[in-house]
């Protein structure tokens, strides 16, 4: 290799709560010989990395800035509410956003939920993280609503959490910057999407070796048929001699 070759390698940005475990094992069954790296980013400056070639693609939460970005939406989560086991709402299956009008319920600076109305009791400050929200609930102060994935990031053994209906849903994309969609970004497209590996779309295959061609065997002249040789004329067949009376 000269000094001049470059090994490539892949840079797959993704914010707390998606797990890309499943996607990164296929990637590396499929392209052994590009190493991914993972690099975690809040929501809030996953774009900004995306846009600054920190990370070759990302999974984001929607809405974000699409300025010079593609994103092709994957899923969307359910939002629940993050209570202590011994609260009330742990004794129903699902509540509403009215059903919590007098909680105090926290909205993180990087919430990733738009509201346009946040419900229940104002906090006197909003906490810095999710994380630091979380650490608030279970000191039974208030509550906190968020993706589940973020309630399963973040659980604790005292804590619980129960699906809200009509409530603003966090939708999960795979996004990269729009002027450099490389090979290796279809590549990861392809796998997101679950093509197969021969898939017309997704990494271009090794193209097949061509086998030399046979030199043609001189063609044989066709066997003539063998004459018979002359049937002999068969010997008429002798009569007794008749006897004269």
């Amino acid at each position: 290799m000269t000094g001049s070759e470059v090994t490539p390698s892949f840079r797959l940005a993704y914010v707390p709560g998606v797990t890309p475990t499943k996607w990164v094992r296929i990637w590396n069954e499929r392209l052994p010989d590009v190493p991914l790296t993972l690099v975690q980013v809040s929501p809030a400056e996953a774009p900004d990395v995306l846009r600054a070639g920190g990370a070759d693609a990302g999974f984001v939460r929607l809405p974000i800035d699409r300025t010079d970005l593609s994103a092709i939406p994957l899923y969307t989560e359910t939002t629940v509410v993050v209570i202590p086991k011994d609260h009330v709402v742990a004794a129903v299956d699902e509540v509403s956003p009215e059903d919590l009008a007098d909680e105090i319920v926290f909205h993180p600076l990087d919430e990733t939920l738009e509201w346009e109305r946040r419900p229940g009791q104002p906090a006197a400050e909003r906490p810095a993280t999710t994380a630091d929200a979380i650490e608030l609930v279970a000191a039974g102060v208030g509550v906190l609503l968020v993706p589940q994935s973020l309630a399963r990031l973040h659980h604790r053994k005292d804590l619980t959490y129960r699906p809200v209906t009509d409530a603003p849903e966090s939708r999960v994309a795979l996004s990269w910057p729009e002027d450099a969609t490389t090979d290796l970004v279809e590549d990861f497209i392809g796998i997101v999407r679950g093509r197969t590996v021969n898939s017309s779309r997704g990494r271009t295959p090794t193209p097949a070796v061509k086998e030399k061609p046979q030199a043609k065997a001189k063609a044989k002249p066709a066997a003539q048929p063998k004459k018979k040789p002359a049937s002999r004329p068969k010997a008429a067949k002798r009569g007794k001699p008749r006897r004269r009376s």
